[in-house]
């Protein structure tokens, strides 16, 4: 058991060596995807821990979208399907579905805006020319996870106008539409919740986001996206194969 692995050592090396146990545990389904974990006193008990050193190890499988504190729930095991890798071409509500997750989306607001200099250089348009954008708030099992801001190509401004403001995959969208997606890249890094982000998805203002930034190609190089996705914490990590080059993900 646990307790075994986790004995001896610093307070740091104790927190790695009971996260890694845990870790091992949740993968071969000890404790199942939903489930509440043992409370921390009986984690503590279980690995002669402090409680301080049990919540290092919770908070480590946190960082990995393994496990989510709730308020009056405790610990909550994660599907480890949130993972997201980099070897393939994969939507939010291809990945939430692969994940035996229900996606969702509600688009909360549109407008054409004004292009900036740096859209009109990548749309290869004039400053000023107008985009279509919009604002969406994306749901994982009815619960609010991402805010995406994004900017479409003039040549796609119909078929977006046309979207319901429920659409679930603008990626099947565009599919039905004849225009295939082919090919995705991001930059990742970490953000602060503005205001509005706080109020969509139900976290404290300057919270921390996971951001990912995104430009969306079809097969013959034509951009169809310029895009931003902040997520709230602990929903999804990214996982890279450094043998594998870095072309796309969600």
């Amino acid at each position: 058991m646990g307790s075994e692995s986790a004995g001896g050592g610093t307070a740091v090396s104790r927190t790695t060596q009971i996260s890694t146990d845990l870790r091992r545990r949740i993968s071969a389904g000890e404790f199942p995807m939903g489930e509440r974990l043992p409370s921390e006193s009986a984690l503590g008990a279980e690995y002669a821990a402090t409680r301080s050193v049990i919540r290092g190890a919770l908070a480590r499988l946190a960082r990995l979208s393994l496990v989510e504190a709730r308020p009056r729930d405790g610990w909550i095991v994660l599907d480890a399907r949130r993972t997201q890798g980099f070897a393939r071409m994969q939507s939010f509500a291809e990945w939430a579905l692969a994940g035996g997750r229900v996606p969702g989306g509600l688009i909360t607001t549109r407008e054409i805006g004004a292009a900036t200099a740096r859209e009109a250089q990548r749309f290869g348009i004039r400053l000023g020319d107008p985009l279509p954008r919009f604002v969406r708030v994306r749901t994982l099992d009815g619960r609010p996870v991402m805010v995406e801001r994004s900017v479409w190509a003039p040549w796609l401004a119909s078929v977006v106008a046309g979207l319901p403001d429920d659409v679930v995959s603008t990626t099947a969208a565009l599919a039905e539409a004849g225009i295939i997606v082919a090919a995705t890249n991001h930059r990742i890094e970490v953000s602060a919740a503005s205001t509005e982000e706080a109020a969509l998805l139900g976290v404290r203002r300057s919270s921390p986001l996971l951001q990912v930034a995104r430009t969306t190609v079809t097969a013959e190089g034509r951009l169809v996206e310029i895009g931003v996705d902040r997520y709230r914490a602990g929903v999804i990590a990214f996982e890279i194969d450094a043998g594998t080059p870095v072309r796309s993900a969600i």
